[in-house]
């Protein structure tokens, strides 16, 4: 059976990848493509509805972006969003202008309930709006289905012709019933189903690996991060004993972590793949030495993590495969517009030149990190592997402020695993973006068992985030942060005085470097 798709073309919006997403969710599966493919290789697509997306620009402006007017004669459903709604109507006859006010933020907006596309959606209607240009007039054969007492157009349709267009953001949260409105698109305008599961992504990837490895040799370089970890299990169930993982442990990973990591993929597990530890944290820490520059620190955990990851690969010998851990994401920041589950190599970034294979496998290639996550539960991987916070590339390096030493780490690993106990204790965990504990390079006195000290203080941080571009500081209850400052102290040789970050993002970032 040939999988339905929906196309979400981009002019240029923020938030491309959230459309996407959104469409996932009413389990369609759903694509993000530049706003310049052509007819053709649309046709050969055969999606059942196309989705254009907002964008800066002007419509009526000499460099903004068009699609050809064709394709509103292909007989597929379109729905406008924002520019794409403003677009539509400029090719289409309506007349654009600039707003006499401009619109941003939640807005109440009136719908004519009618509408298929407004189905089950209230008459008034929050609705999230960021637009200078708006839609004077609607095109002659389209219908004025929602408004604002300055928006005229909030939103039109051509029902006959299965044309749809919002002068607003239905992919938000901010837009109460957005997934109202664009599930209503995706089952009651363009006819799908929904054949996009999960279930059914894991087995048609295995099997494609399967045939596509046959008997050939794989490697992958495995961090112990979820998409890293969901593409060996991938592959393992694929091809067993042919797939290699390599496990480079910097000795920058938080507590116990490179034992954990061990644990599920190493001798004795229940993965039948060949899982190759290496134990390279003195290594690390001698090339560390005196660097305190945070972009010099990892350059030099970067480098050095490849370094290593070579000299392994030599060992292995010649390889016909490599897996990286790619996810969507990465494939439409990159610009890419490909979505094979697996594409021939063409570049692997800082992998070693000399390993010799025919092609790259990403296996993950076509998954958002939540579908990354169900998947790996689909495949039996522990929750707190699935669900572990994202962790940067250097690790522990960039949350020890200044020179990194074993005894620093040793610090901040301690530290921060008593604060994700206490908080996990507390119920304080859930629904947190990132939490963990930081080395500041300050130094203070202290008073402890009628001594004087002069130890670390150590900075405590807790976000909530939903895309990881801006972020907040969570309110962690005093009674609990409280707890944690004396566990620390007591408990964690070297710190006598503990922080709280309350920073945002911007004007701070969420790591500490």
């Amino acid at each position: 059976m040939e999988r339905e798709l929906v196309l979400v073309l981009d002019f240029g919006g923020q938030y491309n990848q959230l459309i996407a997403r959104r469409v996932r969710e009413c389990n369609v599966y759903c694509e993000v493509h530049p706003c310049t493919m052509s007819l053709e290789e649309i046709r050969k697509r055969n999606p059942k509805g196309i989705i254009f997306t907002g964008g800066p620009n002007s419509v009526y402006g000499d460099d903004s972006p068009r699609c050809p007017k064709e394709m509103f004669e292909l007989g597929i459903p379109i729905l406008g969003i924002c520019y794409g709604s403003q677009l539509m109507a400029y090719m289409l006859g309506g007349s654009v202008k600039t707003a006499p006010v401009s619109e941003y933020g939640k807005t109440e907006v009136e719908v004519d309930t009618s509408s298929v596309l407004f189905e089950n959606v209230s008459e008034k209607t929050i609705c999230w709006m960021s637009h200078t240009d708006y839609i004077e007039q609607a095109p002659a054969d389209f219908a004025v289905t929602a408004h604002t007492p300055v928006c005229p157009v909030a939103a039109m349709e051509n029902a006959a012709k299965k044309l749809y267009a919002v002068q607003f953001h239905p992919e938000v949260m901010h837009t109460r019933e957005g997934m109202k409105m664009l599930s209503n698109f995706v089952y009651r305008v363009c006819g799908c189903k929904g054949d996009w599961k999960i279930e059914s992504f894991v087995e048609t990837t295995i099997r494609q690996i399967r045939e596509k490895v046959g008997n050939g040799r794989v490697l992958c370089a495995l961090s112990g991060g979820v998409d890293s970890s969901v593409a060996a299990v991938l592959m393992s169930r694929a091809v067993g004993r042919q797939l290699t993982c390599v496990f480079v442990d910097h000795g920058l990973l938080r507590k116990n972590e490179g034992d954990e990591v061990e644990a599920v993929f190493g001798p004795g597990s229940s993965y039948d793949l060949n899982f190759i530890r290496v134990n390279a944290q003195q290594r690390f820490y001698d090339k560390l030495a005196g660097v305190s520059e945070p972009e010099k620190k990892r350059k030099i955990i970067g480098e050095e993590f490849i370094r290593v990851f070579e000299e392994e690969a030599k060992k292995i010998g010649a390889v016909d495969f490599l897996v990286q851990g790619t996810i969507y994401p990465d494939v439409i920041e990159s610009g890419l517009g490909k979505s094979a589950v697996i594409k021939s190599h063409h570049n692997v970034g800082g992998l070693p030149e000399h390993v010799e294979f025919r092609e790259i496998i990403e296996p993950l290639r076509l998954l958002f990190k939540d579908e990354v996550r169900r998947a790996g539960l689909e495949l039996g991987i522990p929750e707190y592997l699935v669900y572990r916070q994202p962790f940067p590339g250097p690790g522990l390096g960039v949350r020890i402020v200044g020179e990194v030493t074993a005894d620093k780490v040793r610090i901040v690993q301690d530290a921060d695993a008593i604060y994700r106990e206490e908080l996990a204790k507390a119920g304080c965990d859930k629904g947190l973006g990132q939490y963990f504990a930081a080395l500041t390079n300050m130094r203070s006195v202290g008073v402890m068992g009628d001594e004087r000290t002069y130890d670390y203080a150590v900075a405590l941080r807790a976000v909530i985030t939903s895309d990881f571009m801006t972020a907040e500081a969570a309110e962690i209850p005093y009674a609990v942060l409280s707890r944690v400052m004396n566990r620390i102290i007591n408990e964690v040789k070297g710190v006598n005085r503990v922080l709280y970050d309350l920073t945002s993002k911007p004007p701070g970032t969420i790591e500490f470097e």
